[in-house]
């Protein structure tokens, strides 16, 4: 099993939506930055590339980049769980925490988990998405800016394998990918 943490910040500014795990949230001030800045997305997507060890969203999506402006956080969170999908990773659980002293979230915090679990082909009980204020202390509590702290479990497909099925001849796995993945890293070994 691998862990995973993220923690993203946006600025508050106004004349920008507030877009938070792809939900869009009336409000007065949006979130500035070089994509819709949905903050909380930020925070889960470095959660689980870090679990992976496959560096941060930064390095795969960086804000120097014109093809990123403006881009859509759903579609930059599909794109990382195929990366994990391809790394033959299998995400457990995702936990988020959205840090705001305004406007309240309650009302949206299903449909963002929802959101997410779609986007990553998982269970809406294997995503949690939960917002606090900050009792109007800091940047968050005085309304300059929203936060987002996440943390994911990952497992490697073959961790999931029962034993047996990865010794001896292999008979029933020889063709599935996760027995070429094992004999790959074999002969690396």
């Amino acid at each position: 099993m691998r862990i995973g943490t993220g923690y993203d910040v946006h600025k508050l500014q106004e004349g920008r939506k507030l877009i938070l795990c792809g939900v869009e949230i009336p409000y007065e001030k949006g979130l500035l930055g070089h994509s819709d800045a949905d903050v909380a997305l930020h925070a889960i997507m470095d959660a689980l590339l870090g679990a992976a060890a496959m560096k941060d969203i930064g390095y795969h999506f960086p804000d120097t980049d014109p093809a990123y402006e403006g881009a859509s956080s759903m579609d930059l969170l599909r794109k990382v769980g195929g990366m994990l999908e391809d790394g033959m990773y299998i995400i457990s659980n995702i936990d988020c925490t959205i840090i705001c002293q305004r406007p309240k979230l309650r009302p949206y915090l299903d449909e963002m988990a929802g959101n997410v679990a779609e986007a990553l082909g998982l269970l809406e009980d294997q995503v949690n998405i939960k917002a606090t204020t900050e009792e109007g202390l800091g940047f968050t509590g005085s309304g300059e800016g929203i936060s987002a702290q996440a943390v994911c479990l990952i497992e490697r497909a073959l961790e999931r394998m029962p034993d047996d099925r990865m010794e001896g001849s292999g008979q029933g796995c020889a063709s599935c990918p996760m027995h070429t993945l094992a004999k790959i890293e074999a002969d690396v070994r």
